[in-house]
C-alpha cells in the first residue's frame, strides 16, 4: 500500500512539475503572441516610413525638374515675344514705305518726284527691316529636358526587404570572463555597411537541475547592440548575516526561522567548532579584497534588527544601473516579505512601514494576504500568491517591480525617486528561502518596462 501511496506521489510531483512547465510556455506564447503583434506593428510602420520619405524625396524631385521646365519655357517664351514683337514692327513700318514708294512712283512727273524719292531710301536704309535679323534667338526644341526613368524603375522594382546578414563569429581571443562579467567580442565575416544593430542571445547554463531542465532555461534576448561588443554583468550578493535577526539562521543565500535564536546557536557553534585550532591557512578563511559596494549595514551585532523586525539584508549597494534577482521561500511560511531598503532601516522597523523600505508581503497566519507596503501603506495585490517572486529595481529610473519569477507577470511596482544607495532586503517568520543571484534581467522584463506596462496609477499612492 504505501509503494503505490509514494509512487502516486511522484506521479503527482511529475504532473505539477509538467504543469507549471506548460504554464511556462503557454505564457511564453502568449509574450511571443504580444510581440509579434508588436513588432509587426513596428515593422509595417518602419516600412511606411521609408516609403513616405522616399515618396517625399521625388515629389521634391519632381518639383525641382518641373521648375527647370517651367524656367526654360518661360526664358524661351521671352525671347521668342520679344524677337515677335519687334519683327511686328518692323513688317508694320516696312509696308508703310512700300506704300509710300508706290505712291510716289505714281506720281513720278511731280517737281516734288526726286525729293520724295531720296526720302524713301533714306528711310529704307534706316528701316528697321533692314536691320533685324531673321534667325530665332532660341529653338522650341525641349528634348533637353526630356526623361528616361527606365533604369530607375527597374531599381525601384527591386526594392524589398533587408536579407538576412551573415552569422558574426565569436573572437574568443578577445571574449572574457571575469568579475562576474562576460564581455563577448565578435566580428563578420565579410563587411556590410548595411548592418543597424546586433542582437545578442544568452542563457544561463549553471542551473541546478537534472540535465532536461538545464535544456529548459530560457533564452534572454538583449536588442540594438550597435558595436561588435557587448559586456553581460550580474548582479551578485550575499546575505549579511551580521545584519540579521538573532532568531534567523543564515546560511550565505538561505534564511531559516529559528524560534530558538538560530543566530546566537550558529555563532556559538562556529566558536566550538574553532576551539583547538590554529590559525594556519588551511584553517583560516580565505582573505580577499572586499568590493566597494559590498558592506554591512554599519550596524553589527545580534541586535541589528530585534522585536518583530524578524530581517536581514544584503551585503552589497545598489546606487545605479537595474538589476534582477528571485526568491524562493516556503509556502507554508507564516509571513515572508522581499524588497529593499536604505541603510538606515530602523532596528525595530518592519519592511514596508516606514520609508526607508519597499516590500511585497505574504502573510499566512490567521487571514491570507498578498500586498504591497511603503511607509506603513498598505495595497492589496489581485493576483496569485507565487512561490518564487522576481524582484526588478531600476535605481535611476527609480522603479522597482515585482515579478512571478516563473511566468514573469507583473504583480506590482513602486515608482520612487531613491535618495540613497538601497539594499536588497528580507523578512520571514515561522519559515524559509532562498535567494538566487547573478541573473541578467530577463528580456521579458526589459520588454514589458519598455511598454510601460510597469507603471499604473494604482502604484502612485504607495510611491
Amino acid at each position: 500500500m504505501e509503494d503505490h501511496r509514494e509512487a502516486l506521489r511522484k506521479i503527482i510531483t511529475t504532473l505539477a512539475v509538467k504543469n507549471e512547465e506548460i504554464q511556462s510556455f503557454i505564457y511564453s506564447l502568449k509574450q511571443m503572441l504580444l510581440n509579434v503583434e508588436a513588432n509587426s506593428t513596428k515593422v509595417q510602420e518602419d516600412l511606411e516610413e521609408e516609403f513616405q520619405s522616399l515618396l517625399s524625396m521625388l515629389e521634391e524631385l519632381k518639383e525641382g525638374m518641373l521648375m527647370k521646365i517651367k524656367q526654360d519655357r518661360a526664358s524661351r517664351t521671352y525671347e521668342l515675344q520679344n524677337q515677335l514683337s519687334a519683327c511686328t514692327r518692323a513688317l508694320e513700318s516696312s509696308e508703310e514705305l512700300l506704300e509710300m514708294a508706290n505712291h510716289t512712283l505714281q506720281a513720278a512727273d511731280s517737281e516734288d518726284f526726286l525729293q520724295a524719292a531720296k526720302q524713301i531710301k533714306d528711310s529704307v536704309t534706316m528701316a528697321p527691316a533692314f536691320r533685324l535679323s531673321l534667325k530665332a534667338k532660341v529653338s522650341d526644341n525641349m528634348s533637353h529636358l526630356m526623361v528616361d526613368f527606365a533604369q530607375e524603375r527597374q531599381m525601384l522594382q527591386g526594392l524589398t526587404f533587408l536579407p538576412v546578414p551573415s552569422t558574426p563569429m565569436i573572437d574568443l581571443a578577445e571574449s572574457l570572463v571575469a568579475d562576474n562579467c562576460v564581455t563577448l567580442v565578435w566580428r563578420m565575416p565579410d563587411e556590410d555597411s548595411k548592418i543597424d544593430h546586433y542582437v545578442l542571445e544568452y542563457r544561463r547554463t549553471n542551473f541546478e537541475g537534472p540535465p532536461r531542465l538545464k535544456e529548459d532555461q530560457p533564452w534572454m534576448v538583449v536588442e540594438g547592440i550597435r558595436h561588435t561588443e557587448y559586456t553581460l554583468t550580474a548582479f551578485m550578493f550575499r546575505l549579511d548575516a551580521s545584519t540579521s535577526h538573532q532568531n534567523l539562521r543564515v546560511d550565505d543565500l538561505a534564511v531559516e526561522w529559528d524560534a530558538m535564536g538560530g543566530k546566537v546557536q550558529d555563532i556559538k557553534a562556529r566558536e566550538k567548532d574553532g576551539k583547538g585550532r590554529t590559525a594556519s591557512p588551511v584553517n583560516s578563511p580565505a582573505r580577499g579584497t572586499p568590493s566597494p559596494k559590498r558592506m554591512s549595514s554599519g550596524r553589527g551585532g545580534r541586535d541589528r534588527f530585534t522585536a518583530e523586525s524578524y530581517t536581514v539584508l544584503g551585503d552589497t549597494l545598489i546606487d545605479g544601473g537595474d538589476h534582477y534577482w528571485e526568491v524562493r521561500y516556503e509556502p507554508d511560511s507564516k509571513a515572508f516579505g522581499v524588497g529593499v531598503a536604505y541603510r538606515s532601516l530602523g532596528r525595530f522597523e518592519q519592511l514596508g512601514k516606514t520609508s526607508a523600505s519597499w516590500c511585497l508581503h505574504v502573510n499566512n497566519w490567521l487571514q491570507v494576504s498578498f500586498t504591497a507596503k511603503h511607509a506603513n501603506k498598505v495595497k492589496v495585490l489581485d493576483a496569485p500568491v507565487p512561490d518564487c517572486l522576481g524582484v526588478h529595481c531600476d535605481f535611476h529610473q527609480g522603479l522597482l517591480s515585482f515579478y512571478n519569477a516563473r511566468t514573469k507577470q507583473l504583480l506590482h511596482t513602486f515608482k520612487a525617486k531613491f535618495t540613497q544607495p538601497l539594499l536588497p532586503a528580507f523578512t520571514v517568520w515561522c519559515g524559509s528561502f532562498h535567494v538566487t543571484t547573478g541573473l541578467q534581467v530577463p528580456s521579458s522584463v526589459r520588454c514589458l518596462q519598455k511598454r510601460g506596462s510597469a507603471t499604473s496609477s494604482s502604484n502612485t499612492s504607495l510611491s
